[in-house]
């Protein structure tokens, strides 16, 4: 063996068997093997006139392996000969059972590969002995390591353990192991990863310190399960310094290499380090083994009975006999484990053989067999041993797996107990009553880095590590979709959420609806100011020919009336769910009938001005005002502007209702409105009903010396400064307030806009002809122009 740097193997040497104690376990396989070969032997069934021989060396804890492969491939002369080709070279053995050592098994196989010399390891679990190019006559009748480590995640994820300290052997087997996991192991977190040192009795002191500095990491980590994936050579130090420095309360994970390590198990004060849980290969029973195992080979050794615990076994197998017998009850109650593997690897060798040699009920045929022709039908064995199918598949792997165990310590007679067994659907099947945690009210220890966030709270990291992290509630108006839950989600526009909520709902549309009081109210008014205009109406029909209605307008005053009963049914626009056709009206209908109202009154306060001002000085242009009924053209000229700019409105600020409003107040409503730049649109929408009032003002100011059946200025002034007044209130609401308050100021303007024009323009003249009808005569009208007429310049 070359030299290398590891400290453990820090120099060129072969151990000295001697000096390491019996393994009352590795005596076990040993006897397994035995047994084995003793039925096929004593059976004619499945190799009949043939005996099968055995070679058993003690690779010494997978130090002196390399010596006995080399004397299993020489021949009976104790040489290897090297030649061109190995097909028909015939080594010493037919097929090498073992080793049990991963590493080991893994050295073994390349070098029996070259001869085609079939391998069949019973407890190597390496995943690199599963690839048939490089190694094409292994085989095992163990699971490999990917299995193992499966079975470890599921454990995991099952009691919900996502915060773990991984330990590994400074060799292959640890690092193979190590790999596996972080590969597989993307949800879970690992606190630390240590390896564990081997001792070396030329370095003592430095091994000694790692393991000390180790164990005290442990103890202040906050993980509480320990992942142990190393052989069981560097464990017995380890655990000895735990107990020395009290390590409790957690959760120890062996893996198959250490699992059932008896010696381990029976160490001072471990069980006051918490609750071991192990991954070993099936049970299975194997009648007759036990006996088998403690059955005196013959008369023992001189001095042999002296020995109460004897050390070694120093090839000679009876000396373990004695260990053994101490160990039977322990042995007895783990049951056939890797025995069974044992068991099975002789058995398979057998069945080769069987095909090979073409064996049937009275014998078999008698030739040489080359290793080749062996590996050849290894791969096609299939048979039931014990009730258990036992072949090799593609990879040479065993169909057969693994399960869970516990240590007792407490069931005298049970050092091992079952907890969980895997099933070929890849699914874990855990007792969970059946384990006995070293905790409190027998609870399952926790082990995360980081609480479960509450409901509608998100992972915020703390580390780099996944499973460390804070739990952030979401903010109003956001949701945790549990498919990302490191981000809060925004709500869609028309649903909104409490702080912390998984979920949206559905906002509350807010709009003046029909059933509100303030749209009672509102309705009563508009109802109020139809029976007015109607009546208005009514009396105007009625005293069409009287010199009042003539000089309110004539045929103009239908035209207002009209226009006034229009406006006041579109108000009814305003009320309930706005739609496309309601927000169109509102901003057309009511602009419309307004201005209509607004164009006679300017055209008729400026017509009585022209008569008494401006007949006399501008004869001409008066009489061409007459004659193409200038009143007429002038307001079909306002209407037609105003239509333009209707359409130019409709066009630049679509009323298309939208529910991107939000109430300031409460964001879980949604208000429901008919244009985002409403004000905009209503400043431009009304730009000419100002410009009219304000002419209709100048017009009604300039003929306030008019006779007094003329003289509307106080009247039309207080209709006009009710708009401007109305109009700046409804500006102001809109600036500060929002929602159904605009909306109602908005049907509030255009009541208050429609009654000052029915009650300031056509109240006068109603009075007149109900409760005055002595001045409502041509003679009245003719005297008071006649008085004006007759004045003092």
């Amino acid at each position: 063996m070359e030299a290398s740097t590891h400290p453990y193997f820090s120099q060129s040497w072969v151990a000295d068997c001697k000096k390491y104690h019996t393994k009352a376990m590795g005596y076990s396989y040993l006897q397994a093997m035995r047994y084995a070969v003793e039925q096929i032997n004593n059976s004619s069934l499945l190799l009949p006139g043939i005996s099968l021989g055995y070679e058993m060396v003690d690779i010494c804890y997978h130090s002196n392996a390399v010596h006995p492969l080399l004397f299993f491939l020489s021949d009976n002369r104790s040489l290897l000969e090297i030649q061109a080709s190995n097909t028909f070279y015939r080594p010493r053995v037919m097929a090498v059972i073992g080793p049990d050592v991963s590493s080991t098994a893994v050295t073994a196989a390349y070098l029996l590969s070259n001869f085609f010399v079939p391998q069949i390891s019973y407890s190597a679990t390496m995943e690199s002995l599963s690839n048939p190019r490089t190694f094409p006559a292994a085989f095992r009748t163990i699971p490999s390591t990917e299995q193992q480590i499966v079975i470890l995640l599921n454990l995991l994820r099952s009691f919900r353990w996502n915060w773990v300290i991984v330990l590994y052997s400074e060799d292959e087997y640890g690092q193979t192991n190590l790999h596996q996991l972080r590969a597989q192991a993307v949800w879970a977190c690992v606190a630390f990863q240590e390896s564990i040192p081997f001792w070396t009795n030329d370095r003592p002191a430095l091994a000694k310190a790692r393991i000390q500095n180790l164990v005290e990491r442990i103890k202040g980590s906050s993980a509480k399960v320990v992942i142990v994936l190393s052989t069981e050579v560097p464990l017995w130090r380890f655990f000895e310094e735990a107990v020395r420095q009290n390590v409790t309360g957690f959760v120890w994970i062996a893996a198959e290499a250490w699992a059932m390590d008896s010696m381990l198990r029976d160490l001072p004060g471990i069980s006051r380090l918490g609750t071991f849980i192990g991954i070993a290969p099936e049970k299975v029973a194997i009648p007759g083994l036990d006996d088998f195992r403690v059955r005196p080979s013959g008369d023992p050794p001189d001095g042999a009975e002296a020995r109460a615990d004897p050390a070694m076994c120093n090839q000679e197998c009876d000396d373990c006999l004695f260990k053994a017998q101490e160990m039977d009850p322990i042995l007895r109650a783990t049951g056939s484990r890797i025995e069974f593997n044992v068991y099975s690897a002789v058995y398979a060798v057998a069945h080769a053989l069987h095909r090979v040699l073409g064996c049937n009920a009275t014998g078999c045929r008698h030739r040489t067999v080359y290793p080749w022709q062996l590996l050849k039908e290894m791969s096609q064995v299939r048979f039931s041993l014990l009730n258990i199918t036992i072949n090799f598949d593609e990879k040479g792997d065993p169909p057969n797996g693994f399960e869970v165990l516990e240590w007792l310590w407490d069931t005298p007679g049970k050092p091992f107990q079952r907890i969980a067994s895997y099933s070929e659907l890849n699914e874990l099947h855990i007792d969970a009553e059946s384990i006995l945690w070293h905790t409190e009210n027998n609870t399952v220890p926790k082990s995360v880095c980081s609480e479960q966030c509450e409901p509608g709270q998100m992972r915020k990291y703390l580390t780099s590590l996944s499973c460390c992290f804070e739990c952030v509630e979401c903010k109003p108006g956001t949701f945790l979709n549990q498919s990302n839950i490191f981000s809060c989600q925004s709500c869609p526009p028309d649903m909104w959420s409490h702080a912390g909520q998984e979920e949206c709902f559905f906002r509350s549309v807010l709009y003046l609806q029909w059933d509100s009081l303030v749209a009672i109210f509102l309705l009563f008014f508009t109802f109020l100011g139809l029976l007015t205009t109607g009546g208005l109406l009514l009396i105007f029909v009625h005293h069409a020919n009287t010199p009042v209605v003539r000089s309110a307008g004539g045929p103009l005053c239908f035209l207002m009336i009209a226009s006034l009963i229009v406006g006041f049914c579109s108000l009814f626009f305003y009320i309930g769910q706005p739609t496309d056709v309601k927000c169109i009206c509102r901003r057309m209908v009511f602009s419309l009938c307004f201005t209509i109202c607004i164009a006679c009154m300017s055209v008729r306060s400026f017509q009585i001005m022209c008569i008494f001002k401006m007949a006399s000085r501008l004869p001409r242009a008066y009489n061409a005002w007459v004659r193409y009924n200038g009143q007429w053209v002038f307001v079909a000229t306002a209407f037609t502007l105003k239509v333009v700019i209707v359409g130019m409105n409709l066009y630049f600020f679509p009323p298309l209702p939208l529910q991107s409003a939000v109430s300031s107040s409460d964001p879980a409503v949604l208000i429901l409105t008919c244009n985002p730049n409403y004000l905009s649109a209503i400043i431009f929408n009304n730009a000419l009903e100002m410009v009219l009032s304000f002419a209709c003002f100048c017009f009604a100011y300039t003929g306030k010396a008019l006779p007094k059946n003329y003289n509307e200025a106080k009247y039309i002034t207080l209709c006009m400064t009710g708009y401007f007044t109305c109009w700046v209130v409804l500006v102001v609401v809109m600036a500060v307030c929002e929602g159904v308050v605009v909306t109602a100021f908005d049907v509030v303007t255009g009541l208050l806009n429609l009654l000052s024009v029915c009650i300031g323009y056509f109240g006068p003249k109603c009075y007149v002809i109900l409760f005055r009808p002595e001045q409502n005569t041509l003679a009245f009208f003719q005297t008071a122009i006649q008085s004006y007429t007759m004045r003092p310049a």
